[in-house]
C-alpha cells in the first residue's frame, strides 16, 4: 500500500511539473484600425510641449502625399481611462513622468498581435527629448506590426497571382479586388477601382548596374518611370502620360524588400497635359542572383479623398514579395 501511495505521489508530481510547463498565458485579440494609435497619456500633460511634441513627431504628416495626412492617426486616452478592453489596441504608446528617462518596446503586453511603446521623463524636457531622439525606432517599429496586420487581412482573400509568379520568378500577396489592367513583355500593371479614381501596382525589371552611385540610381529611377509611363501609362487626352512631378522633391533612401538591398523612392506623379496627380512609391530591388533590379512602384489617383492609406495598403502588397529560388 506504501509502495503504492509513494507510486502515486510520484506520478502526480511529474505531471504537475508537466501541466506547468505547457500553460500558455491567454491573450485577447487585439484591435483597431490600420495605423490608429493609442496615446496613453493625462490631459494636462497632452495639452503641454510633450503634446506637441508627439503630434509633430509619431504624428506628423507622411511625406510624398499632395495633402498634409499624419502618418499615423493619434487618440489621446488618459491613464485612468487605460483598462479593460482599452488595453486590446493593437498600437499603444505610454508617456510616464517622473520617470527616469528612456524609451522601451514591448510585443503583445496585453492582447495579440500588439506593439506597445513607453517613453518616461523626469520632465516635459526630458520626455519631448526622448521623441526627437527616437521618433524613427518607435514609427518603424509601429509601421512593422501595421504591415503584418494589413497582410494578415490580405491573405483572407488573395488574387491568383500565378501569371505575376511564371513571368517574374517571384510571390506577391495582393487581394482579389485586384485585376490585371495591362501584361506586356517583362511588365504587369495590377490596379482596382475605388469610388474617386483608382489603386495601381507597376512591377517590371532592368539589368542590375553595380556601376551605379546612389545618386546616379536616384536619377535613373525618374528617367525609368517617366519613361514606363510614357510607354504604358496613358492619359486621358492625346499624347499625354504619366510622368514624375518636378516640382516636388523626392524622398530617397534605403530599405529592405524581399530580405534585399533594396532603393526607396517617394514623390508625386502627374499626367502630362492633363490635370491628374497624386502619391507613388517605387521600390528598385537588388535582385543580384538574377543580375536584376526589380522594380515594384504603387501609385494612387483618389482626388479629394485622403490617400495614405492607400499607399500604405500598397506598400504591404511590395513588402510581401519573395523571390523563388
Amino acid at each position: 500500500m506504501r509502495l503504492y501511495l509513494k507510486a502515486f505521489c510520484l506520478v502526480f508530481l511529474f505531471s504537475a511539473c508537466d501541466d506547468s510547463n505547457s500553460k500558455k498565458v491567454y491573450k485577447p485579440q487585439s484591435s483597431g484600425n490600420i495605423n490608429n494609435l493609442s496615446v496613453v497619456i493625462d490631459n494636462d500633460l497632452w495639452d503641454t510641449s510633450v503634446g506637441e511634441t508627439i503630434r509633430s513627431t509619431v504624428g506628423g504628416p507622411l511625406y510624398g502625399l499632395p495633402q498634409d495626412e499624419p502618418q499615423l492617426t493619434l487618440r489621446q486616452i488618459p491613464t485612468s481611462v487605460f483598462t479593460g478592453f482599452v488595453k486590446n489596441t493593437r498600437l499603444i504608446l505610454k508617456i510616464k513622468k517622473g520617470l527616469a528617462a528612456t524609451t522601451k518596446f514591448y510585443k503583445d503586453p496585453y492582447a495579440s498581435p500588439q506593439r506597445m511603446v513607453t517613453v518616461s521623463g523626469m520632465t516635459n524636457q526630458e520626455i519631448s527629448d526622448q521623441f526627437i531622439a527616437n521618433q524613427d525606432k518607435i514609427v518603424k517599429a509601429f509601421k512593422a506590426q501595421e504591415i503584418q496586420e494589413k497582410q494578415r487581412r490580405t491573405r483572407k482573400s488573395l488574387f491568383n497571382s500565378t501569371a505575376v509568379t511564371k513571368q517574374f520568378g517571384i510571390n506577391i500577396q495582393f487581394p482579389s479586388i485586384y485585376r490585371i489592367a495591362k501584361q506586356a513583355e517583362d511588365f504587369f500593371w495590377i490596379r482596382r477601382d475605388i469610388k474617386t479614381g483608382t489603386v495601381n501596382l507597376l512591377i517590371y525589371t532592368l539589368p542590375f548596374d553595380e556601376t551605379l552611385t546612389k545618386e546616379a540610381l536616384a536619377e535613373r529611377v525618374i528617367t525609368v518611370r517617366d519613361s514606363i509611363g510614357k510607354q504604358h501609362i496613358q492619359g486621358p487626352v492625346d499624347g499625354s502620360y504619366m510622368t514624375t512631378e518636378k516640382a516636388y522633391t523626392p524622398f530617397f533612401g534605403d530599405t529592405k524588400v524581399a530580405n534585399l538591398t533594396s532603393f526607396e523612392t517617394k514623390s508625386i506623379w502627374q499626367v502630362k497635359d492633363a490635370f491628374m496627380s497624386g502619391p507613388f512609391i517605387n521600390y528598385w530591388i537588388e535582385d543580384k542572383a538574377n543580375n536584376r533590379y526589380l522594380i515594384a512602384e504603387g501609385f494612387v489617383y483618389a482626388p479629394s479623398v485622403g490617400k495614405r492609406d492607400y499607399i500604405f495598403e500598397l506598400e504591404a502588397i511590395i513588402q510581401s514579395i519573395t523571390i523563388k529560388q
